[in-house]
């Protein structure tokens, strides 16, 4: 073992605090919680809960005096100032005391409470601090006697309260963690009254906290606790301790280094050694706080939930009355993210004095105090909408909205189930821990070691038997619900109680508790390995220099999220999309781009890449084929081994504490009392101290304390500084409220600071989702054709309504409903429908009227287009039954408007009505800085050049309105025309059936099932009547909710002996342009399909209208027609158009091969029409005698000819009048279907027939031709096509 510290390293600890009541300044009241919480008193007293409400309920003001919270102050810290790293005493004085201070009588539990806290400084960079509070007796006289004279106001003021009914409850005070008060059932009045009397200066002896704390660079919380606890007992022990306290407070600042990475390092407290361990370069980073405390709190379900929605950087409070508690959870799920970290708000425990700052429009994860007596619903939170609350206490957990699972939830819940067993823990969570496990973490072994003396657990048995029943039972319980399996699980025996293993420096429950931490985080961490272990083969590294890399960071893409998500199984998408989109996950990339070589990275990334390496070695796959298989973690062991072996062998040890060179008389204390030290002495360290490095300068120091940081933070060294702060700024503002002078000039200046945060976050979110939308960037950095997957669109606009969530909920009012959106639209609706109940408005509320009607041009005035109305808009979401929550009414209302290009317009129309936002809104909120909002709606504008179908194809299962046109030639009027028209509607989701239209109007409105993206209308008529012909333009299809309309060209007729005979036709549609935009329209993309824009006129042939395409054009559009399908196949599912529009709209598979068997066709008479039909059944009459008469010996030939013969005879037989050209077209796509298209060209081309009916230079008969042709329809052999049932109705093959 050995002494000496590399230079690297620093101090152990920074400062040593003391702080608790200055006598000087006497009892002031703490005004800003007492504030908060007199406000919240009110807001009882307000609602219908009688006069006693506020009384009950209130902290101060109307408390009694020993209830309430006065200022506490930092007395003393030691040293004064430390170069490289300022002391911050607003800060500390908070956080070490959030509530300020408390006062006690001799009745009260006064048990000493420990927790930690952190301070992140403004560059990200943090301390920890370790706070161990115990209570004093007040000595001062005054202080008793203002405390007295308090009690005696409070009384006079409570005195009318003896006189009013009240319920039978008392005013409780807070249980004090676990020690109830001795509660009085106050019926009579006297003892009501000297409940209210409880401090009687003669009678009451009287307690205040006081707190003593260590402010240090790394958080070894274990090594803090049993330092400060040792120091406590020092104090309050009969016998003073071996040498003055000043010895060993010089001792833990001065001459107690950090250790080294992968060592251990042994000092003295004042009663025993004190062991802490730090990870190695290759280890997982140091994390010194219980993980298991988290599990056994919350559950393994409720952790991972919470997980998840950390993942996705949602808003979270914690809620808890225990310090600790909210810091362990804090610390523990910031922990498991590894190798991503927390990049917006972190602050585990938030003073009383901030709670205005839960009104941040930003990610956040804090942590509330509670007073044990308010439950949730008293909680008033400014936004919900995306919030995960977590009641730490209750075991309870409350989710945001549409929260994705974590991908292989449930074999991850095993895992970790099982390690949890194999520790003892329960994996559903000790439930009642919320009261029996009070007693402070700290002191349990020493209560183990206790009860082992009072004999409760005198033998191991014992122990075992009780971890049997209890523990066993339990897990038996959950195994039938998860199915995890014990059979194989060794549950560890501690060794019962506080006992010690001889071979290793520290004791049992501190091993065991890195022994958990370690299983659990390696479990966490290998997930991420797993799902992430190609991820470098996406990273894309800039191309331009890093100066001006840095510059437009904003606007870069610095992964390929398409490639990636395409690559991933189908079940981790939802998760994933999201998750790629975070601050957590840009900023690991940004730090991935940054480094160059191993040496160059930052310890979080070297200790991943590492991982993934040998995951990659291991499993040598393709990247391409991803499974979702699980795999477990596999290296638990070489991980528990590294601490076993730094605990066996103790690599360092400081120097002992030693007497300080005092003046006689120094050092003395009096017991009981923690007392000032002397500062003198405690200024400055010893001079000769090797490690210290006192003479370097602050810059060293700086840099040396991130190197430590980058063991939580990416600030490894001084070329990246400047962008790791450029990157931290993108995604967030404001790291950590300022903990000090709360003025309202600060609080204006912080929420200015979230306006402009909101904006710059609106415009970078709007510019990502048009460049996504539009494909441009994927084309520039040389991806062709990716488009968006409907996954990743959803992510996005999910991203979106959450900004707008958190936008509609900055300084708001007064809070009604969850979503601050939704509430001020139905404030909107509520005053025009008022208005418009006044004889003075005319129409419906909310309407557009007629100058700013919207027009389609589908046939001028054919269709009367839908009025703009952002009421309406509203209704329609409020008649869907499936949405049942006001998030949800919000998230689906944006995205109507988006699909209706009109967000942008219905937002400006719901801000013109100012009065109302000046009635919910604060002057401070970001809907009422005029240029902000403006600049906002501008951003939300450039949506409309886009066309996003994220309604439709987001609530699949509403009922939808659809208005059905069909448009006669205006040459040939339906005016004489006897049948009964019909038609069917398809679309991506659904079909409708036949649907009668009347014969006069030609129009029909009709409600159905979402039927998704309109594909084709299948139209034709009952052939009835005199005059049963029939010529049609186009069908109009028009949804009433979005207002898309399509447009089904067909321009023929339906009637026996006109055209090819046909009384039904299948027309494909494309969706129309609205045209006649106003001015608020930008330029847009092109329609998302290409689809027939006059639909051909199905070829009929006569002798005078030849064919104009020559054989390269044939043959060109037959391979574009080929590519569109191959193509579409290889798009990842979700994104795929319609295969419909690629087999039979414009230029699609039947329109090209319709042009090979039409050039060169022969027309044998004048005036007679000839269909290419008409030639393949010649055909087919000639190979069915040709099979009976000479048995072609060629097998090939036979099966080929009874598949053809087979088809043709199925689809003349079929009862469907569709028409000579109907059915070729049904051929085609029954030949594309079952992949026999280039065996029955190969057919034909050899036939006699064709010789018969083509000229010599017809494309059909030229050899080398027909050849390539078939190799181009060959390539539909590797696709499964599925079609249409419109398009196959009534063919039973």
């Amino acid at each position: 073992m050995t002494t000496g510290i590399s230079p690297v390293s620093c101090r152990f600890a920074d400062y040593f605090v003391i702080s608790g009541l200055d006598t000087e300044s006497g009892l002031e009241p703490d005004e800003l919680s007492a504030l908060c919480q007199y406000i919240q008193a009110t807001k009882f007293r307000d609602g219908a809960r009688g006069n006693l409400a506020g009384a009950n309920e209130g902290e101060n003001f109307e408390q009694s005096p020993l209830r309430r919270t006065f200022k506490s102050k930092v007395l003393a810290h030691y040293p004064d100032n430390v170069e490289w790293n300022p002391f911050d005493q607003d800060a500390v004085g908070m956080l070490c005391m959030p509530k300020g201070l408390a006062f006690r009588t001799q009745v009260d539990s006064r048990e000493p409470h420990f927790h930690s806290f952190i301070i992140t400084r403004e560059d990200g960079s943090r301390t920890y601090g370790f706070a161990l509070t115990f209570f004093e007796e007040v000595t001062s006289k005054q202080i008793c006697s203002a405390m007295q004279t308090l009690y005696h106001m409070h009384n006079a003021e409570q005195y009318d309260i003896l006189h009013t009914p009240t319920s039978p409850r008392g005013p409780e005070e807070p249980r004090l963690h676990g020690q109830p008060r001795p509660v009085l059932h106050a019926a009579p009045a006297i003892s009501r009254l000297q409940r209210f009397n409880s401090y009687d200066i003669s009678r009451d002896t009287l307690y205040v906290s006081k707190c003593i704390c260590l402010i240090t660079p790394m958080a070894f919380a274990q090594a803090c606790r049993k330092v400060l606890q040792q120091l406590y007992r020092a104090v309050t022990s009969p016998h003073p301790p071996p040498l003055p306290l000043e010895s060993y407070v010089f001792n833990i600042l001065y001459e107690v280094p950090l250790p080294p990475s992968g060592r251990s390092l042994k000092f003295s407290g004042v009663y025993g050694p004190v062991v802490c361990q730090r990870p190695s370069t290759s280890e997982l980073p140091l994390f010194d706080f219980a993980v298991g405390e988290m599990f056994d709190l919350l559950g393994v379900e409720n952790v991972l939930q919470l997980f998840t929605c950390a993942l996705l950087e949602m808003q979270i409070l914690l809620y808890s009355q225990h310090y600790q508690r909210l810091m362990t959870v804090a610390e523990s799920i910031t922990a498991l993210m590894f190798p991503y970290q927390w990049q917006h708000v972190y602050v585990p425990i938030l003073p009383a004095s901030l709670l205005h700052f839960l009104d941040a429009p930003v990610p956040y994860l804090m942590g509330l105090h509670s007073n044990g007596q308010d439950d949730r619903t008293k909680l008033e939170l400014p936004q919900e909408a995306n919030l995960c609350f977590v009641d730490i206490d209750n075991h309870f957990i409350e989710l945001p909205e549409e929260l994705p699972q974590f991908p292989n939830k449930l074999e991850f819940i095993q895992e970790i189930s099982e390690v949890l067993v194999s520790f003892g823990l329960a994996p559903e969570g000790n439930i009642h821990s919320g009261d029996s496990q009070l007693k402070h973490g700290g002191l349990r072994s020493l209560d183990a070691v206790s009860d082992k003396r009072n004999g409760n657990l005198a033998s191991p048995l014992n122990s075992y038997l009780l971890r049997e029943n209890v523990t066993i039972a339990r897990l038996q319980a959950l195994v039938k619900r998860t199915g995890v399996s014990l059979e194989k699980l060794q549950v560890r025996e501690d060794g019962g109680g506080g006992g010690k293993d001889a071979r290793f420096h520290c004791d049992d429950e501190e091993l065991k508790m890195h022994q958990l931490n370690i299983h659990l985080r390696e479990v966490f961490a290998n997930r991420f390995t797993q799902m992430f272990a190609d991820y470098e083969v996406f990273v894309i590294q800039p191309s331009q220099d890093k100066e001006s890399w840095f510059t437009n960071r904003d606007q870069m893409q610095n992964f390929d999220k398409a490639s990636f998500l395409s690559d991933q199984p189908e079940p981790y998408l939802p998760f994933l999309s999201r998750f790629l989109e975070t601050q957590m996950f840009a900023s690991f990339i940004d730090s991935k781009i940054l480094c160059h070589d191993d040496d160059d990275k930052e310890h979080t990334l070297r200790v991943f890449d590492a991982r993934v390496d040998k995951v990659r070695m291991l499993n040598v796959r393709t990247p391409t084929l991803r499974t979702s298989m699980y795999q477990k973690c596999t290296n638990i062991e070489e991980a528990e081994k590294a601490i076993e072996m730094r605990v066996m062998k103790i690599d360092h040890t400081a120097l002992h504490p030693h007497l300080l060179d005092m003046k006689i008389g120094q050092g003395r204390y009096e017991q009981g009392f923690f007392p000032r030290l002397q500062s003198d002495v405690l200024s400055s360290g010893p001079t000769g101290n090797k490690w210290a490095k006192r003479s370097a300068p602050a810059q060293w120091r700086r840099r040396d304390r991130q190197k430590q940081h980058a063991e939580h933070l990416y600030l490894d060294n001084d070329q990246r500084e400047k962008y790791i702060q450029e990157a931290r700024n993108l995604g967030t503002t404001i790291r950590q409220p300022k903990l000090s002078n709360l003025s309202p000039s600060v609080i204006a200046q912080t929420n200015w600071k979230f306006v402009e945060g909101l904006l710059k976050e609106c415009r970078i979110k709007t510019k990502r989702m048009l460049v996504e939308k539009m494909g441009r960037e994927a084309v520039e950095l040389g991806h062709v054709e990716v488009s968006i997957t409907g996954v990743e669109e959803n992510t996005l606009i999910a991203s979106l309504c959450d900004l707008l969530e958190r936008i509609w909920s900055h300084g708001l009012q007064v809070k009604q409903g969850k979503s601050a959106l939704w509430s001020h639209l139905l404030h909107y609706q509520e005053s025009k429908e008022k208005k418009s109940a006044t004889p003075a408005g005319l129409g419906p509320p909310g309407f557009i009227h007629d100058p700013e009607r919207r027009k389609s041009d589908g046939g001028g005035s054919a269709m009367p287009p839908l009025k703009v109305s952002l009421i309406q808009d509203m209704r329609h979401i409020q008649n869907i039954s499936e949405i049942k929550t006001d998030v949800g009414k919000a998230r689906a209302w944006v995205r109507l408007s988006m699909e209706k290009k009109l967000l942008s317009r219905h937002l400006k129309q719901l801000l013109s009505d100012v009065e109302l936002t000046k009635k919910l809104y604060k002057r401070y909120a970001f809907l009422r800085c005029d240029d902000e909002k403006e600049q906002f709606l501008y951003h939300l504008l450039s949506f409309n050049a886009v066309d996003y179908f994220c309604f439709t194809n987001v609530f699949t299962t509403i009922m939808i309105p659809y208005h059905v046109l069909v448009v006669p030639s205006k040459k040939l009027g339906g005016s004489m025309f006897t049948a009964n028209p019909w038609v069917c509607v398809s679309g991506e989701l659904a079909e409708t059936g036949v649907l009668q239209v009347p014969r006069n109007t030609q129009e029909i409105t009709f409600e159905c099932q979402n039927l998704g993206k309109l594909t084709t209308v299948q139209m034709g008529h009952d052939n009835t009547g005199l005059y049963a012909k029939w010529l049609v333009e186009c069908v109009m299809v028009r949804n009433e909710i979005t207002g898309h309309t399509y447009k089904f060209p067909c321009g023929r007729w339906l009637g026996k002996g006109v055209d090819d005979g046909s009384l039904e036709r299948i027309l494909v549609g494309e969706l129309m342009i609205p045209s006649g935009e106003n001015d608020e329209r930008m330029c847009r993309t092109p329609p998302m399909q290409q689809s027939p824009g006059m639909m051909r006129r199905l070829v009929t042939i006569s002798p005078n209208s030849k064919p104009k395409l020559n054989t390269g054009q044939i043959q060109e559009g037959v391979g574009e027609a080929i590519n569109g399908i191959v193509k579409h196949f290889h798009k990842p599912e979700k994104e795929r158009g319609s295969l419909t529009l690629l087999l039979c709209g414009e230029f699609g598979l039947v329109w090209a091969l319709e042009q090979v068997f039409q050039h060169g066709f022969k027309s044998p008479r004048l005036f007679k029409n000839v269909f290419i039909w008409d030639f393949l059944e010649k055909a087919q009459v000639y190979f069915e005698s040709a099979e009976q008469r000479d048995g072609n010996p060629d097998e090939n030939w036979q099966s080929r000819v009874r598949h053809f013969c087979r088809f043709m005879r199925a689809i003349n037989n079929t009862s469907r009048n569709i028409g000579k050209d109907g059915k070729f077209q049904m051929l085609v796509c029954l030949g594309a279907r079952d992949h026999l298209l280039h065996h029955w060209t190969a057919l034909l081309a050899d036939c006699p027939i064709t010789a018969q009916m083509y000229e010599d230079a017809a494309l059909i008969k030229d050899r080398s031709l027909v050849n390539s042709l078939i190799r181009v329809l060959q390539t539909l052999q590797e696709f499964n096509i599925t079609l249409e049932s419109s398009l196959v109705k009534g063919v039973g093959i």
